[in-house]
């Protein structure tokens, strides 16, 4: 029986609630479970210690005996030191912007490099006249 630890959502229409759970695979997500080991509410802050809470002596029992968490939950043992942190990789490259749009914010960034050597001598000499104006005060 291939054994599963896993998110089954609770709680009302946008407000969920997961009991984290051990439940056999096959079985629906929010079905028949073997054991409850934990909760997570999305709804509270991240920084909030009620935001994940797990039983981590159940957890690492029923991971020696061969069940094996779900990628969420994988994160949130790893959070614990339970279990190692997963490799998260870029499966596409949809996050980057297009093309010509890369080659618009190289062409900028070039730009605003090649303006600030320029920018950074204009004050140096905008402050001397200032400071010589304050020294013509003071001598007489």
């Amino acid at each position: 029986m291939p054994v599963r630890i896993r998110l089954s959502r609770g709680g009302a229409k946008k407000k969920p609630f997961y009991r984290i759970v051990v439940a056999d695979s096959r079985r629906a997500r929010d079905g028949k479970f073997i054991d409850q080991v934990g909760t997570y509410n999305p709804m509270l802050p991240k920084d909030s210690s009620e935001r994940v809470k797990i039983d981590v002596e159940k957890t690492k029992d029923w991971i020696a005996k061969g069940a094996q968490p779900s990628d969420r939950v994988t994160l949130f043992l790893s959070n614990l030191g339970v279990v190692e942190k997963p490799v998260i990789t870029e499966k596409t490259k949809k996050h980057l912007p297009k093309k010509k749009t890369q080659e618009r914010l190289t062409a900028a960034k070039e730009k605003a490099e090649a303006e600030a050597p320029a920018e950074a001598e204009a004050p140096a000499e905008a402050e001397a006249p200032a400071e010589a104006e304050v020294d013509d005060k003071k001598t007489e």
